[in-house]
């Protein structure tokens, strides 16, 4: 039996009410390391303590003196700040308060008012918050007192730096509305001065707001607008900060070789300006920016820059924390094993802060992960060493009165218990985290407990209770909806590890395997939860939300359509299936997803491989994992078209070339995709005057080969139906978009090389003067507005594929047809040859026009002469990667 142990935790209990609101998502885990640092950084720099004045930097104190004859107010000051600046916060309170006194005795409002700010930043240091606000106050209200008599440029000057200063304690608070607005007025107040670079730096700080808010294209846009100014203006620490800044806003979009670059001009400044804070600072981003790209050397190396450049422990700590969770992550066990006791022995050293105690568990839940990746006898050496660590974690957040590290702490404290089987301890320290959470309202830090309650009542029996957990995780991350917008990106945060699991967690509560009578309501629910996951992870591809007209249900469009939801779980694939004027009706196949998905893999790589059938026993199984079980329903039902709505790899396999060993699926039916169960309202093209706009190349552009067929099958196109045609140098970005501003076509064919990616920067087509992400492909396309009377019915990629070596690269095909307005897409999943796209696409285009069937029906056709043809030897490689997504009708 496994030998128990147990740390006493000092806790108080709260109860609230959860509120149903909105919130702003901050990131969870070493993201909150990674946000610590760079506010910090980014405070100290802006608004360092200085008697003088915030924002005015003086040299640093080589030494600490703490005894001088006869001091005077500004070497208290002095001193404090050298504390404040080595991390001795409580030392830098102790100089200041003396400071603030003998000013106050001397009636020198403005450097009392001055030193009550920076007064303010050490008791934020200490997670003092209480004090914090009472300094800040006191300084503000000396501050406008004294503006009321006397409206010196100087004095305005330090209230717009006070200002600064409660924006990054309203900020830090939770309170990012509050601070925006208090950051405002401090822009106000330096363009009042005249003082460009004190108005730089609080538009940086409004930046940081809005992105605590979820705004990131709006902090996108004002970074913009920042470095327009700075490039007209000398290298000096403020340039550094601002590109760093817009560096980092250009993680969270997902922007990653503009952040990079961006970043790295940051860097070159700080370096020539000297300055190790901002030259760290860069080197950090760097390597999160790096890690994000999966280029893990890189990104070690450039931690271990920052760690050699750091100008304080705490700096330091910091990137060598975020360094030993990559070498975790990437298993690289042995160098994890030798940074653990420098992280801990700098720990130890530390004096109690809010950043103290977020690195103690942060390292907590680092060791966490290096336990479950280690030999059991090892692991259960590390589990007391990670308690106690946490354990004092938690009993330092008490100190500080900071419950959101409090609850933080007790959380990962559960986690812990959870990893070694000791679930009542683990629930209850889950249940406190939880209530703490809620008491504070801390709303973005509240889906993992949730979850981690839900597993525990699951692994405990308690099935309701875990469907309540799940279903309130579930709630929260709605709630967030365009908060995971941001949410993957500059701390490698994985979309598939913390989000998409709780989903299909979910579904395997709701569909228990032993139980064969599940009612309707239940299996829309589940139907519904994988629904939710599909729209969070299109927002989370494009960094926005991704519906913008009024949808239907596809569920009513066609009469003669059943529409298959396959959902891969744990130890089995469940399929749920509409059938026309039925209930819902599930599907049970009992295979692993291990299994599962490498067969899908296999499959995937197998179709493309032009001359082998190694692909049709793997077809033949997916087939009856799949769709064998519905078969006879969906024969006796007299359907003409199967809908899939896919996710995960499912996404990546033709379902066309499944394969009941006598056909291929597409033999009897015709196939569209969705990415989810409502579409966008659409016309169908039988019922329209067709007009196509074709574009195209056909010769070589950006390293990209040829593909001289395309001229012919934009010129036989055209033959079939009227409209315009781009070729070659005419196939531009503006072209193609003044060609779709000033005429409707409900047919857009873009014949040329292009990618799908499961990320959006790697998702794009090629014109003849550049390369069109998915993003601004959708910007050209919605030039017209979506809810016009003339929208975009069919949108065809002809010669584009899916990226090799991506195994959700089909996610960039789902979300292309779901943001560029079109209200269906055809694309390939691979690239097929030339002469081959080409026949194939004339062929749906004299079927479409001739036969006067749904589009699904004239690709069906279309792909059933390609696989009659001898010509092309029947083999799926040719035919078989053309897919419908969207409205088949």
């Amino acid at each position: 039996m496994r030998n128990k142990w147990h740390l006493p935790v000092r806790s108080k209990r709260f109860s609230a009410r959860v509120r149903s609101q909105r919130f702003s998502a901050k990131k969870w885990g070493i993201s909150w390391l990674l946000l610590g640092i760079l506010t910090a950084i980014l405070c100290i720099v802006i608004s360092p303590v200085s008697a003088t004045g915030i924002g005015q930097k003086e040299p640093q104190t080589a030494a600490i003196e703490t005894t001088t004859v006869n001091p005077s107010p500004a070497d208290w000051v002095k001193q404090g700040r050298t504390f404040y600046e080595t991390g001795q916060y409580t030392d830098a309170v102790e100089f200041l308060q003396k400071a603030a006194q003998a000013y106050q005795t001397q009636g020198e409002t403005i450097k009392q008012a001055t030193v009550l700010s920076n007064l303010s930043l050490a008791y934020q240091q200490l997670g003092l918050w209480s004090q914090a606000n009472d300094a800040i106050s006191q300084s503000l209200t000396l501050l406008q007192t004294k503006a009321n008599r006397d409206v010196s440029t100087h004095h305005l000057n330090v209230l717009a730096q006070s200002l600064n200063i409660q924006g990054r304690l309203q900020l830090h608070q939770g309170q990012a509305e509050q601070a925006l607005a208090t950051w405002k007025q401090a822009t106000a107040l330096y363009n009042q001065l005249g003082d460009k670079t004190g108005k730089i730096k609080s538009q940086i700080n409004q930046a940081q707001a809005m992105q605590v808010l979820g705004l990131h294209r709006r902090a996108l846009a004002l970074l913009k607008q920042v470095r327009q100014t700075l490039d007209n203006q000398p290298d000096s620490l403020t340039k550094a900060i601002g590109l760093r800044s817009l560096g980092e806003v250009l993680q969270f979009v997902n922007d990653l070789p503009q952040a990079r670059q961006v970043l790295a001009e940051s860097l070159q400044i700080a370096r020539q300006l000297e300055s190790p804070p901002d030259i760290s600072a860069a080197l950090f981003s760097l390597a999160n920016t790096a890690r994000q790209q999966q280029q893990v050397e890189a990104a070690l190396d450039f931690y271990q820059q920052a760690i050699t450049q750091a100008p304080s422990p705490l700096i330091e700590l910091g990137a060598k924390l975020n360094q030993l969770s990559l070498l975790i992550e990437t298993g690289n066990r042995q160098q994890a094993q030798t940074l653990i006791p420098q992280i801990q022995s700098q720990l130890n050293r530390l004096p109690i802060s809010e950043q103290a105690i977020t690195f103690q568990i942060n390292f907590g839940e680092s060791l966490i992960k290096l336990a479950t990746s280690v030999e059991t006898l090892h692991a259960t050496s590390l589990h007391p060493e990670i308690a106690q660590i946490l354990t004092t974690a938690i009993q330092q957040a008490e100190t500080l009165g900071s419950q959101r590290l409090h609850a933080y702490a007790l959380g990962t404290l559960g986690h812990l218990y959870e990893q070694t089987n000791q679930l009542q301890q683990a629930q209850d320290l889950t249940q406190q985290a939880l209530i703490k959470t809620q008491a504070i309202e801390a709303w973005d830090s509240l889906y993992p407990w949730q979850w981690q309650l839900g597993r525990l009542l699951k692994q405990q029996g308690d099935i309701q209770g875990a469907i309540a957990a799940y279903q309130g995780a579930v709630d929260t991350l709605q709630s967030l909806r365009s908060d995971l917008v941001a949410v993957n990106s500059n701390v490698q945060y994985s979309f598939r590890e913390q989000v998409e699991p709780i989903y299909r967690e979910l579904v395997e509560l709701l569909l228990p395997e032993d139980d064969t009578q599940i009612s309707s309501e239940r299996l829309e629910q589940a139907r519904q939860v994988i629904e939710l996951l599909q729209v969070a992870e299109l927002d989370n591809f494009f960094q926005a939300d991704c519906i913008t007209a009024q949808p239907v249900k596809i569920d009513t469009i066609d009469q003669q359509a059943a529409v298959l939801y396959p959902i891969i779980l744990s130890n089995r694939l469940e399929t749920i299936v509409h059938l026309p004027n039925q209930p819902l009706r599930r599907y049970t196949t009992f295979v692993s997803q291990t299994e599962l998905e490498s067969t899908l893999e296999d499959l995937r790589q197998a179709l493309p491989e032009r001359t082998s059938l190694r692909f049709l026993p793997l077809a033949r199984k997916v087939y009856d994992w799949i769709i064998q079980p519905a078969a006879a329903d969906l024969a006796t039902s007299e359907v003409k078209t199967l809908v899939f709505v896919l996710n995960g790899t499912l996404r990546n396999i033709p379902m066309g070339a499944l394969h009941d060993g006598d056909n291929y699926l597409l033999q009897n039916y015709a196939i569209a995709l969705t990415p989810g169960l409502e579409l966008l309202e659409s016309t169908p093209l039988t019922e329209q005057q067709l007009e196509v706009l074709t574009a195209g190349l056909s010769e070589s552009r950006q390293d990209f080969s040829a593909l001289p067929n395309v001229k012919t099958e934009l010129q036989q196109i055209q033959s079939l139906m009227s409209g315009k045609l781009l070729l070659n140098q005419e196939f531009t970005k503006s072209t193609l978009k003044d060609a779709i501003a000033n005429v409707s076509f409900p047919v857009v064919h873009l014949a040329t090389h292009g990618q799908f990616s499961s990320e959006a920067e790697g998702t794009f087509i090629i014109t003849w003067d550049d390369r069109l992400n998915v993003n601004e492909l959708s910007s050209l396309l919605k030039t017209t507005d979506l809810r016009q009377t003339n929208p975009i019915e069919l949108l065809v990629l002809s010669a584009c594929e899916t990226a090799k070596g991506d195994d959700r690269a089909a996610l960039g095909l789902a979300g292309v047809a779901v943001r560029a307005g079109a209200r269906s897409t055809i694309a390939t999943l691979w690239l097929v040859d030339d002469e081959t796209t080409a026949d194939l696409m004339v062929k749906f285009y004299q079927v479409l026009t001739q036969d006067k069937v749904s589009k699904a029906e004239a690709l069906r056709r279309a792909q059933l002469l390609i696989l009659q043809d001898p010509k092309y030897r029947k083999h799926p490689y040719f035919w078989t990667p053309f897919v419908l997504v969207g409205n088949w009708v």
